[in-house]
Parts: C-alpha cells; sequence; structure tokens
C-alpha cells in the first residue's frame, strides 16, 4: 500500500542471472505472484540503510527496491514515490537533505575508518616485525635448546659408556688376575715339562748321533741308487731307438726282398719267353744285321749332309742379319732428313704467317713498315721486345677472363649478404636471448638450490640428534659452484671423532641416511615412503628411536615398511602379512592393531 502510486522503471538485464543470497534481503519475484524473468535479481529491503549496507554485495545486474519506492544499484540510485500536487517537491527536497546528510555522515564515518584502518595496519605492521623477530629468537632458542639437549644426550651417552667401560674393565681385570693365576700354574707346569725333557735330550743325544750318521749313509746310497736309475734309464731309451731302428732295417730288408723276390720271378719268365724267342727266329738273324748296317750307313751319309746344309743356312742368316741392320740405319737416317725437312718448312710456314700477320697489323694500325723500323731504338732486339710481350701477357693471364655478368653476380652475392647478415643478426639476438635465459635459469637455479640445500641441512641438523639420542651432522658444499657441486655428508655420532662417513658401522651408515631421507620428506613430503628392512642393522634402542620419527612422520606421509622387528611393529596401526597355511599355497593376513588391543582387553 505504501508503494502505490508509484512508478518504477525496470532494466532488463539481458537474461536471467542466479542471484547472490544476500543476508536479510528476499527476492521481489518471491512476493509478486505471476512473476516473469524481469524480477530476476531484484531484492526487497525494509529502508534505505539496510539497501545502502547491501548494495556493495551486489554484482552486474541485481539491484534492491526499498518500501519507500527507492530503487538502487551498485552504481545508481532511483527514488519514486506517490505524486503530492502539494508537497511532493518539498517532501523530494528534504530527502535529499536528509540523503546529503547522512552521505556526509558516511563519508566522515569512512574517513575515520580509514584513519583507524591505517593506525590499524602501522600497528601490525609494528606487531609483524615484533613477531618476526620473536620468531626469530624463538628459532635461535630452539636452536641452541636443540644443542645444548644434543650436548646432554651426548654427555649421558659418554657417562653410560664410560660406567659400561668401567664394568668391562673390571671384569677384564678379574679375567686378567684369574688368567695370571692359572698362567702361574701352567708356568710350573712347564717348566717341570722343560726339565724332563732336557733331561731327555741328553740322554738321547748318543741316540741322535747314530742316527744322523745313518741318516748320512742312507743318503749316500739314495743318491747312488738315482745316478743307476738314471744312467738305466738312459741304457733303456738308447736300447729302444736301437731296437726300433732294427726294427725299421729289418722291415726295409723284407720289402726289399719281395721286391727282388718279384722281379726274379719277373726276369724267370721273361728268360723263358726270351730262350723261346731266340729257339723259333735262329734263322733271320744274319739277314737283320745285313739291312741294319746298310741302314746305319745311309743315316751317317744323311746326318753329314744336314750338317753342311746347316752351316750354310747359318752363313745366310748372317749375311741377311746384317743387310737388315745396314737397312734399319739407312731408315734411321733418312727419317732424321725427313723430320729435319719438315721442321724447316714448318718453320718457314710460320715466319711466314707471323710476317703476314705483322703486315695485316700494321696496315690495320696505320703503320708503315720503313718508319717503324727507323723509328725502333738503337740496341733493341727481337728477343728484347720478345719478352717484353711475353711479360704483358702475362699480366694479362694473371687478369684472367673478363666476366661481363660480374655486375649482376656482384648484385646477387650483395643481396645474399644483405640476407645472411639479416640471419647472423637473428641468430646472434637469439643467441643473446638464449644465453640471459640460461643465465636467468642459472640464478634461479642457484638461488632454488641454496634454499632447498639450507632447509634440508636444517632438518638433518635436528633429526640427526633425535635418531642418535646425541651428536650432529650436517651438509657440506665441495665446490664454489652450486650448478655443479658436490654435497658432502659429515655426521658425528655421539662419542665418535670419525673424520669421514665411510668410517661409521652400518647401523650408524642407517641411521645417517633414514635422518638424511626424513628431511627430504619434510621439505616436500610425498604421497607415501616404502621402507624395506630399513631396521635390520640397528639395535633396539635405535629401532625405538627410529620408530617414533616414523609415527611422527606418518602425520604428513602414509609409511610402508617391511619388518621383523617386533619394536618396529608395535608402533604400525595395520599390519599384514604373508603365511604359509597349507604347503605351497601362500595368503596375506592383515591385523589391525587397535581391534587387536580392544579384543585383548576384552
Amino acid at each position: 500500500d505504501q508503494c502505490k502510486g508509484a512508478s518504477l522503471a525496470f532494466v532488463d538485464s539481458g537474461g536471467v542471472t542466479e542471484p547472490v543470497a544476500s543476508a536479510g534481503l528476499a527476492l521481489l519475484a518471491d512476493k509478486v505472484s505471476g512473476a516473469c524473468g524481469l524480477l530476476a535479481g531484484i531484492y526487497c529491503a525494509d529502508d534505505l540503510l539496510q539497501a545502502l549496507q547491501q548494495r556493495g554485495q551486489l554484482r552486474a545486474g541485481e539491484s534492491i527496491v526499498t518500501r519507500n519506492g527507492i530503487w538502487l544499484g551498485a552504481h545508481w540510485l532511483r527514488v519514486s514515490s506517490r505524486v503530492d500536487e502539494l508537497g511532493g517537491v518539498i517532501v523530494r527536497q528534504r530527502e535529499l537533505e536528509e540523503l546529503a546528510a547522512q552521505f556526509d555522515l558516511h563519508e566522515n564515518t569512512v574517513q575515520q575508518l580509514e584513519q583507524d584502518k591505517a593506525q590499524a595496519q602501522h600497528a601490525l605492521g609494528e606487531l609483524e616485525q615484533r613477531r618476526q623477530q620473536t620468531e626469530i629468537s624463538l628459532r635461535d632458542s630452539a636452536r641452541e635448546q636443540a644443542r645444548l639437549a644434543s650436548e646432554l644426550s651426548a654427555n649421558r651417552v659418554r657417562v653410560e659408556q664410560a660406567l659400561l667401560r668401567r664394568q668391562r674393565l673390571e671384569q677384564e681385570l678379574d679375567e686378567t688376575r684369574e688368567q695370571l693365576a692359572q698362567e702361574d700354574v701352567n708356568l710350573k707346569q712347564s717348566r717341570q715339562l722343560l726339565q724332563q725333557a732336557l733331561d731327555a735330550m741328553e740322554q738321547d743325544s748318543e741316540k741322535r748321533e747314530a742316527m744322523l750318521q745313518q741318516r748320512d749313509h742312507t743318503r749316500s746310497v739314495l743318491d747312488q741308487a738315482r745316478q743307476r736309475a738314471r744312467h738305466d734309464k738312459d741304457s733303456a731309451h738308447q736300447l729302444a731307438m736301437r731296437c726300433q731302428s732294427l726294427q725299421t732295417q729289418a722291415s726295409s730288408v723284407e720289402q726289399g726282398i719281395e721286391r727282388l723276390s718279384g722281379q726274379l720271378t719277373q726276369l724267370r719268365e721273361r728268360k723263358h719267353s726270351l730262350a723261346s724267342a731266340i729257339a723259333d727266329n735262329t734263322a733271320p738273324v744274319e739277314d737283320v744285321r745285313a739291312s741294319l748296317e746298310l741302314n746305319l750307313d745311309k743315316r751317317l751319309r744323311v746326318e753329314h749332309r744336314l750338317t753342311e746344309a746347316r752351316a750354310l743356312l747359318d752363313g745366310i742368316d748372317h749375311d741377311m742379319r746384317t743387310a737388315e741392320e745396314q737397312r734399319n740405319q739407312a731408315e734411321q737416317q733418312v727419317d732424321q732428313l725427313r723430320s729435319r725437312l719438315e721442321q724447316q718448312r714448318l718453320e718457314i710456314r710460320t715466319i711466314e704467317v707471323r710476317r703476314g700477320a705483322l703486315q695485316e697489323q700494321l696496315q690495320q694500325n696505320k703503320f708503315d713498315l720503313q718508319t717503324v723500323l727507323q723509328q725502333l731504338p738503337e740496341g733493341s732486339t727481337e728477343q728484347q721486345w720478345q719478352q717484353d710481350l711475353e711479360r704483358l701477357r702475362s699480366r694479362v693471364q694473371r687478369l684472367g677472363s673478363i666476366n661481363l655478368a660480374a655486375i649482376d653476380e656482384y648484385q646477387a652475392q650483395a643481396e645474399r649478404k644483405h640476407y645472411l647478415d639479416a640471419q647472423n643478426d637473428d641468430l646472434v639476438e637469439a643467441l643473446a636471448t638464449l644465453e640471459n635465459a640460461i643465465h636467468k635459469i642459472d640464478r634461479e637455479t642457484r638461488s632454488r638450490f641454496k634454499e632447498t640445500f639450507d632447509e634440508i641441512n636444517s632438518g638433518l641438523q635436528d633429526l640427526f640428534p633425535r635418531v642418535f639420542g646425541g651428536g650432529h651432522a650436517y651438509l657440506e658444499l665441495t665446490g664454489d659452484d652450486m650448478l655443479d657441486t658436490g654435497i658432502a655428508i659429515m655426521a658425528r655420532p655421539p662419542g665418535k671423532r670419525n673424520s669421514t662417513i665411510h668410517l661409521l658401522s652400518g647401523g650408524e651408515k642407517a641411521l645417517t641416511a633414514i635422518a638424511l631421507v626424513f628431511a627430504i620428506f619434510r621439505l616436500n613430503p610425498a604421497p607415501f615412503c616404502m621402507l624395506d628392512e630399513v631396521d635390520a642393522p640397528l639395535d633396539d634402542a635405535n629401532v625405538g628411536r627410529y620408530a617414533r620419527i616414523v609415527k611422527e612422520m606418518s602425520q604428513h606421509v602414509q609409511f610402508i615398511y617391511i619388518t621383523h622387528n617386533k619394536i618396529t611393529m608395535e608402533y604400525a596401526d595395520q599390519l599384514m602379512g604373508v603365511t604359509m597355511y597349507e604347503p605351497g599355497c601362500s595368503r596375506l593376513v592383515s591385523v589391525d592393531i587397535e581391534e587387536a588391543a580392544e579384543l585383548a582387553a576384552l
């Protein structure tokens, strides 16, 4: 009823938006039946003060309408009231004055709040500085406390070690006294045995001399027997070689006898055959002998004539070779004369050609031969002018042939050089950019490596005394450059003065590694960590410290460790084991420690 007669101007925001619930404000669409999308994002307020308080929470397209018809958005305000002919302007003027007064009041309040905010920020900065100083002093105090605690633990361990050492020394002293008494008894017995042995040695000295003589005689007999054995061995070897050679000769003689017997059989057969042939051919032997002598005479005559013909042929061959040599010499002389004649003809032809060329040149250059000859300097020779010409020709040849396309080639090469220079500039710029990026990465790497190293070193210094019950350890850089330096672990357990980590025992190395790994996990925790038989080389006291550290770290990292140690198992929340219920059949068994403890309590 209060808003009757008010004219409201609705602005379409371009679509229905999801309104943001404001504290104590309701949507106008909920109070209007049959509301359309134009009322989306419009809230209702009881008065202008409440609307102004909620004005800062409005988003784009949202607005607030009050009961008295004032409509305002995040950055605008519209006033619509009833049309009153008498008092409309005065009422609006009074409302404007009230709004101006409220605005000034709120402006003063805002200025006062800004001053209070500045003072509060200044006080907060001072408090922040005091907090940082307090934290620094607290960290220093914590470090000092940790150092004093480690020294106290080390002193306690040294005292315990001294007490244990004293007990061991007392036990060793008692054992030494008992051993000394036993040694006295043994010494007396040994002296008695020594005296008996000396007496027996005096009694056996004569037997010893006789046995030594017998030993020498036995050695001489043994040497003679060895010499005879070596001589017999050599004789047996020679006899074996002789026997082998005789066997070889006997086999060869037997083969010769067999071969001769075969030949004898063949000769006997040949004898029988010849005897039968002679018996059959006794009559024609004289006729054959006469024809043989006649043929021998003919052969001698023919051989004599053949010898004479060969001598005649040799003489003819000698004459032919001599004539051939003379003919070759004559042909060589003719060839030489012919070559000289051809050379002279060529020279004459060359001279004629040169003369003709020179005449043509003189005619082309409009020179007269006689005039040129008269103008030649005295003492000038053809050889001198030829040398000058050759010198000029060589200079021209050194210049090379004239390249008519040199200008175009120069332009093409100049364009290529310009292109290559641009590419070189781009490469230089890219190289400079890359070097700057590398330097930036190196700086960032050095900075992050230094921060990580300091945090891990601080964590190691904190965890090492807790794991060992004393002592101290720290990380040390082996080089000056952060990018290629190495890291050395300097660990000194309580009661030790070792100079390197290699002098530590297996358990001490394991504890040092645990402290380093847990320091890294503090810096960058992983989702889970698996530890396999880490407590194997540790004794019960160190196992308890190790298990407590794991229990503490398990609040941030899930640990899965494999162990056979009962102390470590007691600190676990869940146990899982593998058992062989039947031969060859393994099964997984899990135990919840809390449930097991509750069952044990029942």
